[in-house]
């Protein structure tokens, strides 16, 4: 079974964390990623099954947005396996 993919964009490196945290501490999810983008904005990604990943992200959003800007957030819940070549290590 693929794993979903759920992102989190902030203008804010503490938002950034305190969002990874939210999100590993509300769902059984795995932080795949951690992008510094440039100019202040920094991406969370994690992955885990589908349900998880989308309430991670919406807790992990909610918990950026009382510290600072967020850019974005999405999830991905069968990403094509192309997609994974992009965030290999």
């Amino acid at each position: 079974m693929r794993l979903a993919i759920g992102m989190v964009e902030t203008r804010s490196m503490v938002a950034a964390v305190q969002a990874a945290d939210t999100m590993v501490k509300s769902a059984d999810v795995e932080i795949k990623d951690f992008d510094f983008v440039g100019s202040g904005i920094v991406a969370v990604i994690v992955t885990g099954e589908v349900a998880a990943v989308q309430a991670a992200v919406e807790n992990g959003r909610e918990r950026a947005a009382q510290l600072a800007e967020v850019i974005s957030s999405n999830v991905i819940a069968r990403p094509h396996d192309e997609v994974d070549k992009i965030l290999e290590d």
